[in-house]
């Protein structure tokens, strides 16, 4: 039996009631890669289906990229746990040689084929909402990154609407990486690492290893040593934008 923390459900039940991230009656497909974050949230999202006093649907849906990739023991774990779980096969790694651009990202690359790839099968299944693992860590560092790479101020939202209707949602925003870490170790889960990135393949390619996150996830973790509430400023932060103090 896979055992959560109070805090950890406590946080996504905040993150939920604060942003209706699920409400009574949404069919809600979970991106499940079967890392860490992914992995804990479908054991969350299953928990929250058994004791929220509302009714929704879920499913998670793991996307091969048509490598070869092996998620029998992904699948059973979920079967076993009574996690409905679909493979999703796809073509992505075969066409990545003839449309990648020379010099570019391949994270963001496979990112936008695996994000189009999961609407698609949100709207053909019936879905309304797309549920991601992106934690708290994730939004931080993607709020430096654009800040430093983009000269943007923005992070990841907790909810929006994408251009093909699909609600996305993030019901692990207020969680630190780190918890989720602890918890799959906890209960000693077996997790996917890098070993399905399709990047991986792409190594010696004309293809860019990322570094901007990587940087900021330094950054971050230099400035945390000495400021232990940085996240909590963080957090609060993102909720408390003056906007009239900006050039806009």
């Amino acid at each position: 039996m896979i055992q959560l923390s109070k805090k950890l459900i406590r946080q996504v039940a905040q993150a939920n009631a604060q942003f209706k991230l699920i409400e009574n009656g949404d069919r809600v497909l979970l991106g499940l890669s079967g890392g860490k974050d992914s992995l804990t949230l479908a054991h969350l999202l299953s928990r929250m289906q058994k004791h929220a006093p509302f009714q929704f649907d879920f499913e998670a849906v793991t996307l091969s990229y048509g490598m070869g990739e092996d998620y029998s023991k992904l699948h059973s774990h979920c079967e076993q746990h009574s996690i409905k779980h679909h493979i999703l096969d796809s073509n992505i790694y075969e066409i990545s040689g003839d449309t990648i651009r020379r010099n570019s990202s391949f994270c963001s690359y496979f990112s936008r084929m695996r994000r189009g790839a999961l609407y698609t099968y949100a709207l053909e299944k019936g879905f309304n909402k797309l549920a991601i693992a992106h934690h708290l860590d994730d939004a931080a560092e993607s709020f430096f990154m654009n800040f430093i790479h983009n000269g943007a101020l923005r992070t990841l939202a907790p909810i929006y609407k994408s251009q093909r209707g699909v609600i996305v949602i993030r019901p692990l925003i207020f969680v630190r990486e780190r918890q989720l870490r602890d918890s799959v170790n906890f209960n000693k889960l077996e997790v996917i690492g890098n070993e399905f990135c399709p990047g991986m393949r792409l190594s010696e390619k004309n293809v860019k290893f990322p570094h901007a996150r990587e940087e900021a996830k330094q950054l971050l973790y230099d400035l945390e040593q000495n400021n232990t509430k940085l996240f909590t400023s963080l957090k609060t932060a993102f909720a408390n934008v003056h906007h009239k103090s900006f050039w806009t």
